[in-house]
């Protein structure tokens, strides 16, 4: 059976391979491991000159395996379900360090896990028909992998109103919507025989076979979403009306109101935080979220059945997930 993970050198080049195409590369305990051990192991060798991310197929990556976080939960293995997201929150820590230039490669789908391990290096190089989406919500689950804290803290628009917005509703962002934000550093027509180039004629080539940005839907939704996705769900709910009020609406539709409910504190309080910590808050509440019965609800629904008929509980008191966030408050 082939690692789902292939790692090599090629010239000064240390190149990440993921290649789990069956499940869109959805990042499993393995994955994590064989990722972190092979940053691990050219972080201080001088022959490796940078690193590169990349996949082996259409699509980058579709996030975590929130599948078998499930079924360890159901079967009474939360404990290792907590370590797997633990050694995935340090993995993505461990990019967002690297003290070399970190280059992902991404086409098509760009989730969850997928943005731990792109988003936080130094360059994002998508094509255009790539999108990024953080759709937690409709699994029962929280915005993870440090982009609680990425999506506040975008290069072109830092913004605590923009990056809860974007994590609360799974809003899918376009390539141009990621070079507006400083999500993506670049966006190129392919990704054919660009990481043999870059690993051959080195970074200068992203600038050279760079297009030129688009057209970003989400610009026109900025200033009233900075208004809008401040404080609690129940303050935001409050304050939606008008086309953005319907948006909204039809993006969180599917949406487990606890999900919501935990998300909206967990941006409140990475708000005024760095990746580190808020990583340590994004570890302590994933523990509470992944043994509530909405996550095996909501994973049922969408990736095991596929039947998108979730039955979500209603949401708790607030007090239940500020308590498990150890730090924070609003900027």
């Amino acid at each position: 059976m082939n690692q789902p993970v292939r790692t090599n050198v090629v010239n000064h080049t240390g190149v990440i391979t993921l290649d789990r195409p069956e499940a869109l590369n959805s990042l499993n305990h393995e994955m994590v491991t064989l990722i972190a051990e092979a940053l691990a192991t050219w972080r201080d060798d001088a022959a490796v000159e940078q690193v590169l991310i990349h996949s082996s197929g259409k699509h980058f990556c579709a996030g975590g395996d929130v599948r078998a976080a499930r079924d360890g939960v159901l079967s009474g293995r939360a404990k290792e379900v907590d370590a797997y997201f633990a050694d995935e929150y340090a993995m993505n820590l461990a990019i967002a360090n690297y003290p070399k230039p970190y280059v992902a490669l991404a086409s098509g789908v760009i989730m969850g896990g997928g943005l731990g391990v792109s988003a936080h290096g130094s360059h994002l190089v998508v094509t255009e028909d790539a999108f990024a989406s953080m759709p937690e919500m409709n699994i029962g689950f929280i915005t993870d992998v440090g982009m609680s804290w990425k999506l506040q803290n975008l290069p072109n628009c830092p913004s605590q109103g923009l990056g809860t917005f974007l994590a609360l509703t799974g809003y899918r962002l376009s390539a141009d919507d990621m070079l507006a934000t400083g999500l993506a550093t670049h966006k190129v027509a392919s990704l054919e025989g660009l990481a043999e180039r870059i690993a051959q004629e080195g970074l200068g080539v992203l600038d050279e076979v760079a297009l030129e940005a688009g057209e970003s839907r989400l610009e026109c939704w900025k200033d009233e979403v900075d208004t809008v996705f401040t404080g609690s769900w129940a303050d935001i709910s409050a304050r939606l009306d008008g086309e953005l009020g319907e948006l909204v609406r039809e993006l969180t539709a599917q949406a487990s109101p606890s999900s919501l409910t935990a998300a909206a504190e967990l941006m409140r309080a990475n708000s005024a935080l760095d990746l580190a910590k808020s990583l340590e808050n994004e570890r302590a509440l994933a523990a509470v979220m992944c043994r509530e019965p909405d996550f095996a609800e909501g994973v049922r629904a969408v990736l095991v059945d596929k039947s998108n008929d979730a039955k979500f509980e209603t949401a708790p008191d607030v007090g239940k997930y500020r308590a498990a966030l150890a730090h924070g408050g609003d900027k």
